[in-house]
């Protein structure tokens, strides 16, 4: 397994034109099965975010989501309804929407 490891890191480093220090602890985790794993619901509610450049508590505010639901959903305990999942699209594609959610915001 490790020679396996090897050969992929040495491929992926290459490819990178850099060492990547962690880069055989993640490979042997992945292939063992016992790394993080991260859902696309994850990775878009952090791309929604991260555009909007808001904060977790800020980013949870404006789409009215209660805050701890909103890390929920990041550390993947839960996953969000798709009506959140659209929105989220939305916000990637069109990031001037999440100023709308907050201007129309009657709070």
């Amino acid at each position: 397994m490790t020679t396996k490891i090897d050969q992929m890191a040495k491929a992926i480093e290459t490819d990178a034109g850099e060492a990547l220090p962690d880069l055989r602890q993640a490979l042997s985790e992945a292939l063992a099965h016992t790394g993080r794993v991260t859902t696309p619901a994850q990775i878009l509610l952090r791309q929604a975010r991260e555009k909007s450049g808001l904060t977790q508590s800020a980013f949870a505010d404006r789409i009215g989501t209660p805050v701890a639901t909103l890390r929920d959903w990041e550390q993947g305990r839960f996953a969000p309804p798709g009506g959140v999942l659209c929105l989220l699209r939305l916000l990637i594609k069109h990031p001037e929407l999440a100023v709308e959610l907050a201007e129309a915001d009657p709070a």
